[in-house]
């Protein structure tokens, strides 16, 4: 994951690696309604070479105009199959955001939202979502143990407990002219499928107070146990190697147990 390539425009890239259901649907729109930044949804592309960067900033241009005196083209990595390739320092001008969630809450978020699709989805089933979740987390563990590039962490639970805070930290990691908001804007992509989060909550344009639990959907023993230890280490790998970070506190209280 470390090839060397030049940036080929003037956009800085904001790449934020996580997993589904970790609102990383709120985060993109929350960006993507500043005035120096693009895009708000997930490419499904790789980054490995000068050619895949064109071909993001040509897939945004699709749906989205670019800001006039804008200055980051954003994406979201949420799947092992889109890797990329970090270079040596200075080879791509990029900030790299790391988010994770809690397992039980994630799971059961992405058992609900594919259940509710029409057809038959293998995340509906709890041990295979569990799967995903468990080998997404290694992989962005094994990123940010090699990774020669700084990178910024954040618990993505901040987002309901400590939102003023995170929009502060994400602002001052992304080097913004102005604040970050709680509302966002509402665009051509936003709730469709394969875009980000098609729920519904994404329409609403504001951080949301209150989000379901999915109590009803029940975690096998054994697929839950290894979510929660994969997610214990690999968070604390993590959060060590990042260049900051912010934890809540709430999340930060469990993983000391």
């Amino acid at each position: 994951m470390n090839r060397i390539f030049e940036m080929p425009d003037q956009y800085t890239r904001i790449f934020l690696l996580s997993h589904m259901r970790a609102f990383t649907s709120l985060a993109g729109h929350i960006l993507g309604s500043h005035p120096q930044i693009n895009g708000y949804f997930e490419m499904h592309i790789s980054y490995e070479d000068v050619s895949d960067l064109d071909k993001a900033l040509d897939l945004y241009r699709q749906y989205e105009t670019l800001k006039v005196n804008s200055r980051y083209l954003f994406d979201k990595l949420l799947h092992n199959d889109y890797r990329l390739a970090t270079g040596q320092p200075g080879a791509l001008d990029m900030k790299i955001l790391v988010a994770l969630r809690e397992p039980e809450q994630a799971i059961r978020s992405m058992v609900a939202l594919f259940a509710a699709k029409d057809v038959a989805d293998p995340y509906a089933s709890p041990a295979e979502a569990s799967r995903y979740y468990v080998e997404r987390i290694e992989s962005l563990a094994d990123f940010c143990r090699s990774s020669v590039q700084p990178y910024y962490y954040y618990d993505a639970e901040c987002f309901q407990a400590e939102a003023d805070a995170l929009l502060s930290k994400l602002a001052d990691w992304l080097e913004l002219d102005s604040p970050l908001s709680e509302r966002y804007h509402r665009f051509s992509q936003t709730g469709r499928a394969r875009r980000g989060d098609s729920s519904g909550l994404i329409h609403s344009g504001s951080i949301g107070e209150s989000r379901s639990d999915y109590a009803h959907i029940r975690l096998p023993d054994e697929e839950l146990g290894r979510a929660r230890a994969a997610y214990r280490d690999c968070r604390a790998l993590i959060v060590d190697h990042a260049t900051d970070a912010l934890t809540s506190r709430s999340q930060a209280s469990r993983s000391a147990r």
